[in-house]
C-alpha cells in the first residue's frame, strides 16, 4: 500500500511532535510509543556497549513517540542497568539506563520501564522462600508469592531506585496478574483459615475452591495497593501500569490506584484479540492504551509484520479512543535493531495523521455486550482449574466478532459499568454465560421491562432467563418474544466456537443479523458493505463520529499481511434530527455528498483502504 496524502500527514506529524525541552507528556495525555525489551540473563554480555546517544536519536528521530518503554529487568529477573538494590545481570557494562533517560528528557520524550512484577525466576533462585508453592509445597522456580517479602525487600526498592535515582517516568509491570498462582505456602493457608474458618482446598472438588481463588485475588489486589502506596509515598508523580491488570484478562472494577491500563495482545489473530481488549478497556475509566507486537512468534514463520499490517492493528485500537504502541526486541546487549524501525516510523505517520480525530473519543452507546466479572471469576477451566487471571473470555469472543462482522456498533461491558444505567444501551447481548447473579439477571429483566431489548446466547443462559421470564423455549430455535414494555431474544445454542472456526461464519451472522433486527430495528448508523468493515459510533469533542476499520483477510490463519484489499462501495446512512450542515472524511478532510430524508443522512464511501473517520458536523 502507498500512503495517500503524504504533504498532509506529514503536516500534521510535524505539528504534533514532541520538541526539545518541553515538557514531557503525562501516559494519560500520551498518543503513541515503542516499546523495547529482551528479558536480560546471566549469559548475556557487554550490556550497555553499544548504547549511544546516537543510537537512541536516531529512534527518536525516525518514530517521534511521545514515550519509549525500555528493557529493565524481564522475566529471568536480571536487570539490564547497574541497579544496586537488586540482581544486576553480570553482562551490564557502565550504565545505559542513564542514557535512555538523558537523551530522552533532552528530547521531552517520556521514558518507562519494562519490569517484571510477580515473575521473576532470580528473586526465587535466591530467595525460595519467596516463590509461590503448589499444593505439594514445591516452590516455584519463577514466581513469586505476594504474600512473600519479595514486594518489599526488592521490587518496592527497586521501584524506588528507577524514580529516584534515574528520574524516570514510571513503569509497565509485566507478569503480573496472568503470573499469580494459587499458594499452598504456610503464611496464605494460615490466613485463609483464619478468614474463613476453612481448610486450603486441594482441589476443585473441594469445599471452598471459589472462596480460595477469591482469597488469593483479593490478595493480588492488596500486593498492587501496597507497592503503588509505597513508591507513591516518596515519588508521587511516578506512573504505574500492571500489564492486563483490570483488563479482559482481569475483567472486574478498577479497586487499584494504577495511572494507566495496558496489555500486549496477541501477535497472532491481532485484530480479533485487539477487538476484545480495546473495547472492554474503553469502558473501565483509567487512561489506556494497547501493545501491538511488530513480529510474528510463530516458530515456522517468524519474521517483522510489514507496515500496512500494524497500522491496521494500531487503527483497531485507535479506533476505540485509547493510545497505542509496538514492541520491538533489543539486541541481547541492550541495543536496538534500528533497520527494523521503518514500519514504526510508516505507523507514526498513520497514526499521527488520525490523532486529533480519534484520541478520547467515547463511545455512543449502541448494543453491549457483557463480559461478566460473576460468570469469569466462577469459571473452571479444564486442564487448568487453579488459574486466577486467564485470558478466557469465554463465549464473549466469538459473539463480539460475531457482531462486529454484522456492523454493529458493540461495547464490551462488565456488571460494573453495565449495571449503574443499562437504559443507555438500546441492546444489551449476554453471550454463554455459564452462570449470573441473581440481582444482575433481575436488574437484565427490570431493564427489559422498562422497554430494553435482550439477546441470551447459550443454553445456559436460555434456560435462566426463559425460567425467570416465563418464556417457554422452543427447542433449539432462535426467536424474540415481548416482556413487558421490551423483548427478549433467544439462541439457545452455542455459536461463538463456531464462528471462531469459521465453519459457518456466514451463515451464523445471516441468522443473528436477522434477530438483532427484530431487538434493536433502529440503529443510529447502519452500513452496507461486505462483513469485513468495522464501525463504531462515537463521540470526540462534540461531533458524531462513524469510525471505519477494513478488517478484511483470514486473521486466524495468515501470519503476515503484504497488503489489504480496499472495501469499496460503502453505504451509510446515519439518524440525524435535522440535516448535518457538512460531512467530513478524515484525516483527508474530503467532504462527502450526501442526502437527507426521512431523518436519516444517507451517503457512499467509494474505497475504504484501512482507517477512515466520518465526522458529521
Amino acid at each position: 500500500m502507498r500512503l495517500k496524502y503524504p504533504i498532509l500527514l506529514l503536516a500534521v506529524l510535524s505539528s504534533v511532535l514532541v520538541s526539545s525541552g518541553q515538557e514531557r507528556l503525562r501516559r494519560d495525555q500520551s498518543f503513541l510509543g515503542i516499546h523495547f525489551d529482551f528479558h536480560a540473563n546471566s549469559s548475556d554480555s557487554g550490556i550497555g556497549v553499544n548504547t549511544t546517544p546516537e543510537m537512541i536519536q536516531e529512534i527518536l528521530d525516525k518514530v517521534h513517540p511521545d514515550y519509549i518503554q525500555i528493557d529493565c529487568k524481564g522475566h529471568p529477573g536480571y536487570s539490564s542497568y547497574p541497579t544496586l538494590v537488586g540482581n544486576p545481570a553480570p553482562g551490564v557494562t557502565g550504565d545505559p539506563l542513564a542514557v535512555w533517560r538523558e537523551v530522552t528528557a533532552r528530547n521531552g520524550v517520556a521514558l518507562y520501564l519494562h519490569y517484571s512484577g510477580v515473575w521473576d525466576s532470580r528473586a526465587v533462585e535466591l530467595h525460595p522462600e519467596w516463590a509461590v508453592k503448589d499444593k505439594d509445597g514445591n516452590p516455584s522456580k519463577n514466581n513469586t508469592s505476594v504474600f512473600s517479602p519479595y514486594v518489599d525487600k526488592l521490587l518496592i526498592p527497586q521501584l524506588k531506585e528507577l524514580a529516584g535515582k534515574y528520574g524516570v517516568d514510571g513503569v509497565w509491570v509485566d507478569g503480573e496478574c496472568w503470573a499469580t498462582a494459587l499458594d499452598y505456602g504456610t503464611k496464605a493457608v494460615k490466613m485463609f483459615k483464619e478468614q474463613t474458618g476453612m481448610d486450603a482446598p486441594l482441589s476443585p472438588e473441594a469445599p471452598g475452591w471459589f472462596e480460595w481463588k477469591q482469597f488469593h485475588r483479593e490478595a493480588f489486589r492488596n500486593y498492587l495497593r501496597h507497592y503503588i502506596s509505597a513508591v507513591r509515598s516518596e515519588y508521587p508523580g511516578f506512573q504505574i501500569c500492571s500489564n492486563w491488570s483490570y483488563t479482559h484478562h482481569m475483567p472486574e472494577p478498577v479497586s487499584a490506584p494504577l495511572d494507566f491500563l495496558s496489555g500486549d495482545y496477541s501477535p497472532t489473530n491481532s485484530v480479533n484479540s485487539a477487538r476484545i481488549a480495546a473495547r472492554y478497556l474503553s469502558a473501565q475509566g483509567v487512561p489506556w492504551d494497547l501493545m501491538a507486537w511488530s513480529f510474528s512468534n510463530d516458530k515456522e514463520q517468524p519474521g517483522q509484520k510489514p507496515s500496512v499490517q500494524l497500522m491496521r492493528e494500531a487503527a483497531v485500537t485507535l479506533s476505540q479512543g485509547g493510545g497505542f504502541q509496538a514492541y520491538y526486541t533489543q539486541n541481547r546487549d541492550g541495543s536496538v535493531k534500528l533497520e527494523k524501525l521503518k514500519s514504526m516510523a510508516d505507523v507514526a505517520v498513520f497514526a499521527r495523521a488520525r490523532q486529533q480525530f480519534c484520541h478520547h473519543s467515547v463511545s455512543i452507546p449502541q448494543v453491549a455486550v457483557l463480559l461478566s466479572t460473576y460468570n469469569y471469576q466462577h469459571q473452571i477451566i479444564p486442564g487448568n482449574p487453579g488459574a486466577l487471571f486467564p485470558n478466557n473470555v469465554g463465549g464473549a469472543g466469538g459473539v463480539l466478532e460475531c457482531l462486529l462482522d454484522s456492523q454493529y456498533s458493540v461495547d464490551l461491558l462488565g456488571e460494573n459499568t453495565l449495571q449503574p444505567d443499562m437504559s443507555r444501551y438500546p441492546l444489551i447481548v449476554v453471550p454463554e454465560c455459564e452462570t449470573l447473579s441473581e440481582i444482575f439477571r433481575d436488574d437484565l429483566l427490570e431493564y427489559v421491562n422498562q422497554g430494553g431489548s435482550l439477546l441470551v446466547i447459550g443454553e445456559e443462559m436460555a434456560k435462566l432467563f426463559s425460567i425467570a421470564s416465563g418464556v417457554g423455549l422452543r427447542g433449539d430455535r432462535w426467536f424474540s418474544a415481548g416482556f413487558g414494555s421490551g423483548k427478549i431474544g433467544f439462541i439457545p445454542t452455542k455459536i461463538a466456537s463456531e464462528y471462531d472456526s469459521d465453519n459457518n461464519a456466514e451463515g451464523i451472522r445471516s441468522r443473528v443479523k436477522s434477530i438483532m433486527k427484530e431487538l434493536f430495528s433502529d440503529p443510529i448508523v447502519e452500513i452496507w458493505s461486505s462483513p469485513f468493515v468495522e464501525m463504531s459510533v462515537r463521540k470526540h469533542d462534540g461531533k458524531l463520529q462513524v469510525h471505519l476499520v477494513n478488517t478484511s483477510g483470514d486473521h486466524r490463519h495468515t501470519i503476515f499481511f503484504e497488503s489489504i484489499d480496499p472495501v469499496r462501495n460503502i453505504e451509510v446512512s446515519v439518524r440525524l434530527d435535522r440535516a448535518p450542515e457538512r460531512i467530513v472524511c478524515q484525516p483527508e478532510g474530503r467532504d462527502i455528498k450526501f442526502n437527507y430524508r426521512d431523518g436519516k443522512a444517507v451517503f457512499r464511501i467509494d474505497s475504504l483502504e484501512i482507517y477512515d473517520i466520518i465526522e458529521i458536523e
